[in-house]
């Protein structure tokens, strides 16, 4: 059986055994919004729990306009141009726009990542396009705390506009329940001490921290407080994508509405629920551009993590075309020899996890039940060094596998990685809708 995989940016084929695999597990179909310009236009027009953009942007000055950075295939080119023509209909040209990119602990945008994201038009046109910078303590403003004690450190630039707007995509997330949305203000937007704080050992060990669950979601909650101590949005827009990054629908006006529009659509989209786990899952990290680092690869064997069983193998295939990811991400992974005494120790000591701590607690939580085999053009001598074990082609992988847990052991297939959001029938979220958590 040949599976096509998601991997860097031109994918790969698998070719697994037919009388082992049990699932594939593919996003639900949706048909594609056939004139997305369209129906991005109509959304300003006729938001939910909101003005037209149009009235709110009358009189504004200073405007700030946070995106993802490329790290999430966002379609910014067809999603933008109807916002900034509503803007300008409303009076505010490019000089009155700062078009900020939300990075988190991320990288700044380089000039090629903003011409890939935006598009030369939007690029060359006299906006100003900047990347928040999570490490200058001096660009932040605290606006309070958290119940859990977090101080809330935010973009002073997002603060002091006086027209906030938000473009994000849906999609389910690690431990947050669903992407988008307030989660651009944190940690999107947030300093590195409150990044780590939002990323603690004790946040993310909690169970209902975790992928599509909203419902007395502990992560999920500090978001929202951050979004509205920060003085929130006054407009916000959001988007779903299908398996080919087409848009599948499209919402904006209030935040918590367009974000809840955008889980119902997501979760339709990416829950796939089966009977038992699996002793083998086989999966990407979705392809580029979430592939391109190994610090996102965590996504992908948390995605395995959902459905193998205690003893299993989960089977990951990411290209990482730029290596590990940032510096301190690198040195701190290279450095841990043991994870799960790494986490303990993080879990006993409390407070926040060091920088990018989270992605090594992450990693280590499937590692508690399965052994994760990763295929990667990282250089051999540095893959080793890794939490995973390096394998030649994912069917060098399969065929270790099987064995290690005999030729008839079953094998579910997950081509897109962390957009889908595999379940076990009879789990809270395999019976619970979105729409049952929010009520």
């Amino acid at each position: 059986m040949d599976i096509p995989l998601r991997y860097g940016r031109r994918g790969l084929i698998a070719r697994l055994p037919d009388k082992n695999v049990r699932h594939v597990l593919r996003l639900n179909p949706a048909p594609p919004l056939p004139d997305v310009t369209a129906a991005t236009r109509h959304a300003l027009r006729q938001p939910l729990g909101a003005k037209p953009l149009r009235e709110l942007a009358a009189g504004r000055g200073k405007v700030c306009l946070v995106l993802p950075d490329n790290t999430r295939p966002l379609p910014c080119k067809t999603l933008l141009p109807p916002i900034l023509e509503e803007l300008a209909r409303a009076g505010v040209g490019p000089e009155r726009i700062l078009l900020l990119i939300a990075t988190g602990l991320h990288r700044v945008a380089t000039e090629a990542d903003l011409l890939e994201m935006l598009g030369p038009e939007i690029v060359s046109t006299g906006y100003r396009i900047e990347s928040h910078q999570a490490r200058d303590t001096e660009s932040h403003a605290c606006v309070g705390r958290s119940r859990r004690g977090t101080s809330l450190w935010i973009d002073h630039r997002y603060l002091e506009a006086d027209l906030r707007l938000l473009v994000s995509l849906i999609e389910p997330h690690l431990f947050a329940g669903y992407s988008g949305g307030r989660k651009m203000i944190l940690p999107g937007l947030a300093s590195e001490e409150t990044i780590c704080h939002f990323h603690s050992p004790e946040l993310i060990e909690q169970s209902k921290s975790a992928m599509g669950l909203v419902h007395d979601n502990p992560t999920d909650q500090e978001a929202w407080e951050a979004y509205h101590l920060a003085g929130g949005a006054a407009f916000s827009l959001a988007c779903t994508l299908d398996e080919e990054r087409r848009v599948t629908g499209v919402w904006a006006g209030d935040t918590r509405e367009t974000q809840i529009a955008g889980m119902r659509e997501s979760e339709r989209a990416s829950k796939v629920v089966i009977d038992e786990p699996v002793d083998v899952v086989v999966t990407s990290n979705a392809g580029y551009p979430l592939d391109r680092v190994f610090y996102q690869g965590l996504k992908a064997i948390t995605v395995g993590g959902r459905i193998v069983r205690p003893g299993g193998i989960i089977i990951v295939a990411q290209e990482n075309e730029e290596g590990l990811g940032n510096e301190e991400f690198a040195d701190l992974i290279l450095s841990v020899d043991e994870c799960h005494a790494w986490v303990q120790c993080a879990l006993e000591q409390g407070g926040p996890h060091q920088v990018d701590g989270w992605a090594i607690h992450q990693i280590e939580m499937p590692l508690r039940q399965a052994r994760v085999l990763n295929y990667s053009s990282l250089p051999r001598d540095l893959h080793q060094r890794l939490l995973v074990e390096p394998i030649e082609s994912v069917e060098a992988g399969v065929e270790q596998a099987l064995a290690t847990l005999g030729p008839d052991a079953t094998i579910a297939v997950i081509p897109e990685g962390p957009y889908v959001l595999p379940c076990l029938k009879g789990e809270y979220l395999a019976e619970h809708s979105v729409d049952d958590m929010m009520r």
